[in-house]
């Protein structure tokens, strides 16, 4: 991994040496114990992600007109923007701070802080490496994210528009900050990560979607795209929101007067003498605490996958969101001849080879993968002629 002198900069100060001791996942590695990796090294993956990522759009699309000081920032932006973690990482937003909205404020103003307030940085680091005020309120805006439908950033013109997806995607949520941790988190996890963003950036071009400039994917990758939402949920399922571990935060972030017995219980924890689980019940008083979590795939209740936008090869400029209906495998199937043969012609299902060709029973079958929020579909269709096809 390669880093500009500028990163490395930024790297050996004490605002980023302090994420080598914030873990990525929480009290997650109470129970995982190979989850302790840190913010540190996911924060130098982000930045190299984000690079990989703007040098192949420049390198497929150079009338995108990328300067130096675009990549620079995207990058800076990518190794900054965990900086305002807190202890424990999204406890600190959620559960030790009372008023978690107002807090995440904060903790995004205090990531943009860390990279523009200190004046000395700013006047002399930043520009000694070709950036000014303006790189640095881009920095700040790609952080943040683009979340609003009206252009009102002042880093970059609304040309620009696509950079501000790279970080931190507020269309749609896929940006490198997620490719980063669900390879990263599977791995130390040991968790099946079935999402290729390898693949994905490869793919990756900018089109113009309803007059703003988008990051749009070929078509034949929308399985993928899937996949990547299906990471998340099944993340959230088995590692972030378990049981054990919620219990830990649910102590740690206990405001009861009684701390010693809040340290005790915490003690024993460390000591692996966890609390068990013995079972569940309907609750029906009234002053018991309840903790919901609700598990999506990135977006609530809507499905991601239609911010998502999709090119296909011959029309490599002009992109669409696609259906569920659109993501289909087609698996035809025959007894093809050396030449092609009329319906009339195709041998009957029956009087197939059952030795040499396993689907025996139809001549052609059509399997429609629809992937909603919460259900995958399989939809067989027969159709009485047609040689094997796979799309």
């Amino acid at each position: 991994m390669e880093l500009q002198p500028l990163l490395v900069k930024i790297i050996d100060t004490p605002q980023f040496q302090r994420l080598r001791h914030i873990k990525q996942l929480g009290g997650t590695y109470l129970v995982y114990p190979g989850a302790s990796h840190n913010r540190f090294e996911h924060s130098l993956g982000v930045a190299y992600l984000a690079g990989r990522l703007v040098k192949v759009l420049h390198n497929n699309q150079p009338e995108l007109k990328i300067t130096k000081q675009d990549f620079l920032c995207v990058q800076i932006a990518g190794l900054c923007h965990d900086l305002g973690h807190g202890p424990f990482s999204h406890v600190f937003d959620g559960l030790v701070i009372p008023q978690a909205k107002r807090i995440k404020k904060l903790r995004g103003k205090c990531q943009c802080e860390m990279t523009s307030n200190k004046k000395d940085l700013q006047t002399y680091v930043l520009k000694e490496h070709g950036l000014d005020d303006k790189d640095a309120t881009f920095i700040k805006e790609l952080i943040e994210g683009a979340k609003t439908s009206e252009w009102t950033y002042k880093g970059r013109d609304e040309d620009k528009s696509f950079l501000y997806e790279i970080v931190a995607n507020k269309q749609n949520g896929i940006d490198v900050d997620k490719w980063d941790y669900f390879a990263r988190d599977c791995h130390h996890l040991g968790i099946q990560n079935s999402f290729d963003h390898q693949r994905l950036l490869k793919f990756a071009r900018v089109c113009e979607v309803s007059g703003r400039k988008h990051i749009c994917f070929r078509d034949k990758e929308a399985d993928n795209v899937y996949d990547m939402f299906r990471t998340r949920y099944t993340l959230h399922r088995q590692a972030y929101q378990h049981k054990i571990d919620e219990i830990f935060e649910q102590i740690l972030s206990s405001t009861a007067d009684n701390l010693k017995k809040s340290r005790d219980i915490l003690n024993k924890i460390v000591r692996r003498k966890l609390p068990k689980f013995v079972g569940e019940a309907r609750l029906t008083e009234n002053n018991l605490p309840v903790y919901v979590v609700d598990l999506d795939h990135g977006m609530k209740d809507k499905n991601p996958i239609e911010k998502v936008f999709f090119y296909s090869k011959r029309k490599p400029n002009e992109a669409s969101p696609i259906k569920d209906y659109q993501v289909l495998v087609i698996a035809l199937k025959a007894n093809v001849a050396p030449s092609l043969q009329s319906p009339s012609k195709v041998t009957p299902p029956e009087r197939m080879n059952t030795h040499t060709d396993p689907m025996t029973r139809d001549n052609i079958t059509t399997i429609h993968h629809s992937v909603s929020h919460r259900l995958t579909l399989y939809v067989w269709r027969h159709f009485p002629w047609g040689k094997y096809i796979c799309i």
